[in-house]
């Protein structure tokens, strides 16, 4: 039986591709990827996240799946893109050869014959171009081998369809960014549970991309704290140094199990309000800084109260805050 890896979001497009694929008797194997940087909205029938939509996908379907994580190396291509940023810091271009790289070690590692993907001509605009397409495969090393189901026909055909392993009048000819097509495609072979039919990337939000260029501007070696950092809070950059200022209870609580050797970590001491990480070693000045922050933010809650704990590496003071943050070393140092 002809063999292939499909890239399997859990979304509805490539659930879609799989399908159109194993209609066609093809053996397919499922690739996911992860990263800090996915994002998902959810729709269809009954609504999920996407974390783990493609296992969903895959059993539904019976097939196997291998999950990805976008490791410590992809933060370089975030970094330094061959290819340039889209409107965020998205790398959409060398994203894709990152990704497809990877599928084509999986695929000879299988023995399968080509890759799939639930991509559509002209729906995303800095990838999904037939120029993009063609740097795509050619810097993965995948010329020929790539296989988009729902967009087949407006391509020039595959060596699958070519070589007769997948019959390309069962392809189709999607184009553009409407879902229509998708939509009723995924109601016609009774697909009717896709909780994400676009997907997405929180390196294309303006306001996070803000975060992760502060990031790499001040940090070389950034860890998996540091990424998992970037989704709570309020960001600030003082004197150097990252502040982050807690937006909620829940936001708290991530904060306080972020805290790592050498940060310190401040709360309202008899008041509730935002808890404040500081990354890293800091002077009196960003301490002072973040206490104020916590006067601030917690507003009439503190009732009069300026009291903040700060504790670092076990060692824990308490003083009392006399000036909250003003309006313009706030926006100073704000990142987002």
């Amino acid at each position: 039986m002809t063999k292939a890896v499909a890239l399997l979001s859990g979304g509805l497009d490539s659930t879609l591709a799989v399908k159109l694929m194993l209609d066609q008797g093809i053996e397919v194997h499922a690739l996911n990827f992860t990263s800090a940087f996915c994002t998902c909205n959810s729709g269809g029938v009954n609504k999920g996240g996407c974390r783990s939509e493609s296992k969903r996908v895959a059993d539904e379907f019976g097939i196997p799946i291998k999950v990805v994580t976008k490791g410590l190396d992809y933060i370089e291509v975030v970094r330094n893109p061959r290819h340039g940023y889209g409107k965020g810091m998205n790398p959409c271009v060398d994203c894709r050869v990152y990704m497809f790289r990877q599928a084509r070690g999986y695929m000879e590692e299988i023995g399968a014959s080509f890759i799939i993907t639930g991509e559509v001509l002209g729906q995303r605009p800095m990838s999904q171009r037939k120029d993009a397409f063609r740097v795509i495969e050619r810097e993965s090393g995948l010329e020929g081998l790539i296989l988009r189901p729902l967009c087949a026909k407006q391509l020039e055909p595959t060596i699958p369809e070519n070589t007769g392993l997948v019959d390309r009048d069962k392809l189709l000819s999607m184009l553009g960014r409407s879902r229509r097509g998708q939509i009723d495609l995924a109601e016609e072979l009774n697909i009717n549970d896709y909780p994400c039919p676009s997907g997405g990337c929180l390196l294309t939000d303006k306001m996070f991309s803000k975060k992760v260029r502060d990031l790499l501007d001040h940090k070389l070696d950034v860890t998996k704290k540091d990424l998992l950092n970037l989704k709570t809070g309020r960001h600030f950059r003082y004197e150097g140094v990252k502040v982050i200022l807690g937006r909620d209870e829940a936001e708290n609580l991530k904060i306080r199990n972020a805290v790592e050797p050498g940060d310190t970590l401040l709360e309202p001491a008899g008041f509730p309000g935002p808890l404040a990480l500081v990354n890293g070693e800091a002077g009196s000045g960003v301490i002072d800084f973040a206490a104020g922050l916590i006067v601030r933010y917690a507003n009439e809650k503190a009732q009069g109260r300026r009291y903040v704990r700060a504790e670092r590496d076990g060692v824990i003071r308490e003083f009392e805050v006399f000036d909250a943050a003003g309006e313009a070393d706030i926006e100073g140092a704000r990142v987002c």
